[in-house]
């Protein structure tokens, strides 16, 4: 729409105010000059993209519902400011011999059309896309690309204190004003880049003469920047102030949350201080809510273990246990049941440290040792809410293992985690709890381990001739294998993303039998492998013969399995 083209964009606007929604969604030139003002200001009008669709084709404006048709360039975006990108959400999406085309979900807004005409001093041509569309590719386009090391040399060149900064409350990590201290600017960029990379923790380590900051990125952690020792207390500070912690408390750790915007999207972070010889050293927790992916058939549970776990959580009472590391993905797995298990009829609640996602229509306590809210005081409470469901995140002792098990005795579902190497260890570790062997028999209904390998690089996937010992290790004939090359995609790791290798134990009545007589975690396992339990290595060497995964991953996820 160019800007000669006003005068006939509000002829056809003119024609369509005979309907209710053209006179909501008319400029104010339209007005009379000696109309008087509202008395009482009016709720703003909220515009469906359907209507705004619907109109935009009426007037012949060019409707898309993606992107996929553009090419758009870096020039552009840079052309445009960030701010004036966030307030009318216009995305510069190409150009031509008439002018720039401009994307937006409301090509009526002919005011922010002519300050972009005066701003770029070349005509304006707009289309539709939806509004959500808009947003995604801002957060694509507008990510910041300017090297830290030249936000870290802007300290250089400015040794202001920035002490005056720290009642900031608002943080948009695409906000690259030049206005921001340099350290909130550095941080604006670290956290920017490691959400683009897929990250889920953020190290800032003090070293002895500069800070390192670290990105875990596929469980593997990579050193991405190292500022001078000139930044690192304003960076850490600054931390601190955005966590709401006590910055003058440098002796104790301290843990703290963050809220930040990235485009449209809204990303918490879990923030943990800890007091070394060297300096505060800050880990963030990125809890991108747009990355977690909910559901069982979604989180690459085999077939074989799928139909056995969906038995096991179908049972009205009884304790489903889910082992593995930190960061194993154990979270994801009883949130993805209990996603299932949610209806109109059945009372959740869990009991977490921390509560990381909110899920809807379930009741979550985030536990507080500090005022006596333990797992254990948390769970002892619930059960007097009269739950159906009950999830705790994990059973660190013998009172809230009591408790869990009691509450499975007496009519209820209790989904948990433990700390163990496999399926069979955690019945060992309950015993080492001091919980009778007679009372797991009765309750467990099944165990669940699990671990998290690295996927090969779909954009460097390269086959090879295995070696002998590689073939004796899989125990079985194959012709070639993959692994990743390395590349721009994966930082030349070869590797990409994370899969998921399973163990189910479900508690059959040899299960039983066997912890009654003699609970250990050797004897345990081959009796589940009689019954057809898959080991860990056994689903990791499918997904070698597959092509997802390398040998070196599923060895190094599944090292505590007895090599012989």
């Amino acid at each position: 729409m160019t800007s000669n083209l006003t005068d006939s964009l509000k002829e056809k606007l003119q024609q369509l105010l005979s309907t209710s929604l053209a006179q909501k969604m008319a400029p104010s030139f339209f007005k009379k000059k000696n109309e008087a003002l509202p008395k009482k200001p009016r709720l703003p009008i909220q515009i469906t993209d359907e209507a705004m669709r619907a109109h935009a084709k009426a007037l012949g404006i060019p409707v898309y519902e993606d992107l996929s048709s553009f090419h758009i360039e870096k020039h552009l975006t840079k052309a445009i400011p960030y701010s004036f990108v966030k307030k009318h959400l216009f995305l510069p999406v190409g150009e031509n011999e008439t002018g720039v085309i401009i994307a937006t979900y409301d090509p009526f807004n002919l005011d922010a059309i002519e300050e972009l005409r005066l701003l770029l001093k070349r005509n304006i041509e707009t289309v539709f896309v939806p509004k959500q569309t808009i947003l995604a590719a801002v957060h694509e386009y507008y990510h910041q690309d300017e090297s830290a090391s030249l936000v870290a040399n802007q300290y250089k060149k400015d040794n202001g204190d920035d002490s005056d900064e720290a009642g900031i409350e608002t943080y948009d990590l695409l906000d690259d004003s030049s206005d921001l201290p340099p350290a909130l600017q550095l941080i604006n960029y670290a956290i920017a880049d490691a959400i683009q990379q897929g990250a889920s923790d953020i190290h800032f380590e003090p070293q002895e003469s500069n800070l390192l900051i670290r990105y875990r990125i596929d469980g593997v952690l990579q050193t991405r920047l190292t500022p001078s020792q000139d930044l690192q207390s304003q960076l850490l500070t600054r931390l601190k102030v955005m966590a709401k912690l006590d910055i003058s408390e440098r002796r104790l750790p301290q843990d703290g949350r963050i809220k930040m915007r990235l485009g449209g999207k809204q990303i918490d972070f879990r923030v943990s201080t800890l007091p070394t010889v060297t300096g505060e050293r800050i880990v963030l927790r990125i809890l991108d809510k747009g990355n977690v992916v909910l559901g069982l058939d979604k989180i690459n549970m085999p077939e074989f273990c799928l139909q056995e776990f969906r038995k096991a959580i179908d049972f009205p009472e009884g304790i489903i246990l889910v082992t593995g590391p930190t960061g194993s993905g154990k979270t994801t797995t009883l949130y993805s049941a209990l996603t299932e298990l949610k209806n109109d009829d059945t009372n959740i609640m869990t009991i977490e440290d921390p509560v990381e996602y909110r899920l809807k229509g379930i009741a979550q306590i985030g536990v507080h040792p500090k005022i006596g809210l333990t797992f254990a005081a948390g769970l002892r409470h619930i059960l007097r809410q009269d739950p159906d469901i009950i999830m705790v995140g994990e059973i660190r002792d013998k009172e809230t293992a009591e408790i869990a098990i009691q509450a499975a005795l007496t009519g209820h579902l209790v989904l948990s985690t433990l700390h163990t190497n496999d399926a069979p260890s955690a019945i060992v570790r309950l015993v080492d709890m001091g919980i009778e062997p007679y009372l797991i028999s009765s309750c467990v209904v099944a165990v669940l381990a699990q671990r998290l390998v690295r996927k090969i690089c779909p954009s460097c996937k390269i086959a090879y001739e295995p070696t002998a010992t590689e073939l004796a290790n899989l125990g079985i004939a194959a012709t070639q294998l993959y692994k990743g090359k390395g590349c721009p995609e994966c930082l030349n790791s070869g590797f990409r993303g994370r899969h998921g290798i399973y163990e189910l134990m479900p508690v059959t009545p040899s299960i039983r039998k066997q912890i009654l007589k003699s609970p250990d975690s050797a004897e345990l396992q081959q009796v589940a492998l009689q019954h057809g339990m898959k080991t860990l290595r056994d689903h990791g060497k499918a997904l070698i013969l597959q092509g997802i995964t390398t040998m070196s991953e599923v060895w190094r996820a599944s090292k505590g399995e007895d090599e012989g």
